[in-house]
């Protein structure tokens, strides 16, 4: 068998064998079913001889194991292993949970390919190489698929076939750079997740509706360890993607108690919404969306309102001739400085037409003075013409301190040491 001999026998926890060699905390044994760390899938945790495990490798074809302190037993010596089953048989969930989401992918994807994957403590993370955007409604469908393939309790096999053979077979997920544990010697481990016609239940247990149950649900070339059959895998939450690089997106998934935890948050969650909204809760996402909408238009009613106030507030300011400068300066109250900044570019631009079509030389000065009654006011200046918007702003700043910034027809600053009519008499 190709690979390792923990993958090849996974529920081996327990056995006694030679210690070959010993160099400081470094063991090697005659023979392990120790999981070295490759592919993604982290090392066993366990005893050599009552000594912790701190790591694996999988070096030259032997496991090579790093031990958490020195051992009092000697080179030759027999010795009783222990491998942590619970964290074994995670590793066996999880990965196989892996391959579960890459056969439920092959079945919503576009052009899929495999990028890689990796188990931590708390979830797992498959790399899918696809020209589908996963949105959420996507994770969704995944969850399902995911969670119904562990319920049709469909049998997972692994085997060894030449590599040339495996080459030839376009269902088999393959990818050399990341699953090297899987080849050795011209061959190939090959997991199959099976069939729900041979789970032994008549193909379709208890209800399940998937039109593929003739169908393996995924082959991929894998050098890690699986547990036998999908219903072991146990609870299965998708949490979330994200992309971690071009052409790649990431997939996460918890599996066991986090996957139990994650449903709990999220069935809290939901039933938060349904008693805050008043609804039933296959309505929450259509009243949500409701809502959403009326504080879109709300939203937008409020711009509109706060945009006028700026424009009245401005029509009725006082115009001040200086010279050929036609200077308009008005306290416009604590509204956002991005829509006092929109109506004044557009009403310095207005008293400059009107000037063109008296013919006359005109240059605009438009200023407004925002901000509440108990902060520091901020000031939106613009120019239309040859007088720079942001030269008049640094005047401000100069004398009252501040900052800003902006280009020759608008600018804005804050943080004066001058309240608003201090800054307007100035102006004036």
């Amino acid at each position: 068998m190709s690979g390792q001999r923990a993958a090849a026998e996974p529920y081996t926890t327990r056995f006694e064998t030679e210690v070959t060699a010993i160099d400081g905390r470094t063991v090697w044994l005659e023979t392990s079913y120790f999981y070295g760390e490759s592919g993604g899938q982290p090392a066993d945790r366990g005893t050599i001889g009552d000594v912790a495990v701190e790591d694996v490798q999988h070096v030259d074809g032997e496991q090579v194991h790093v031990l958490a302190e020195e051992p009092s037993f000697r080179t030759g010596q027999r010795v009783l292993c222990s491998i942590d089953w619970s964290f074994r048989m995670y590793c066996m969930r999880a990965h196989t949970a892996s391959h579960v989401l890459y056969g439920a992918g092959r079945r919503l994807l576009d052009d899929l390919g495999y990028g890689g994957f990796d188990i931590s403590d708390e979830k797992v993370r498959v790399d899918l190489e696809t020209s589908t955007e996963i949105d959420d409604e996507t994770l969704i469908e995944l969850n399902e698929l995911v969670n119904r393939a562990v319920w049709e309790s469909r049998p997972v096999s692994w085997e060894d076939v030449p590599v040339a053979e495996a080459r030839e077979r376009d269902e088999i997920a393959f990818n050399e750079a990341t699953e090297e544990g899987a080849f050795q010697k011209g061959r190939v481990r090959i997991v199959t997740i099976g069939s729900a016609d041979d789970n032994g239940n008549g193909g379709r247990p208890n209800g399940a509706t998937n039109g593929d149950a003739g169908e393996p649900w995924d082959v991929a070339a894998c050098g890690g360890t699986h547990v036998r059959n999908t219903r072991e895998v146990g609870p299965v939450t998708v949490l979330d993607r994200s992309n971690p690089g071009e052409g790649l997106t990431r997939v996460e998934l918890a599996v066991g108690p986090r996957a139990i935890d994650r449903r709990t948050a999220e069935k809290r969650t939901a039933y938060g919404a349904k008693r805050a909204l008043g609804v039933a809760i296959e309505d929450v996402s259509d009243e949500l969306a409701r809502l959403a909408d009326e504080r879109d238009d709300l939203a937008a009613d409020l711009a509109e309102r706060e945009r006028a106030l700026v424009a009245e507030r401005l029509a009725n300011a006082e115009p001040i001739d200086r010279g050929g400068e036609t200077w308009l300066t008005a306290r416009v109250g604590d509204l956002p400085t991005d829509t006092v900044s929109d109506v004044v570019r557009e009403r310095a631009d207005a008293i400059a037409a009107d000037g063109d079509e008296a013919e006359a030389e005109t240059e605009a000065i438009v200023v407004a003075v925002g901000g509440g009654d108990d902060g520091p006011p901020f000031a939106v200046v613009g120019a239309s013409g040859k007088r720079s918007a942001a030269a008049i702003l640094d005047d401000l700043t100069d004398e009252f301190g501040g900052g800003g910034g902006g280009s020759e027809t608008i600018a804005q600053g804050g943080g004066f040491d001058a309240t608003a009519e201090e800054l307007l008499d100035a102006l004036e």
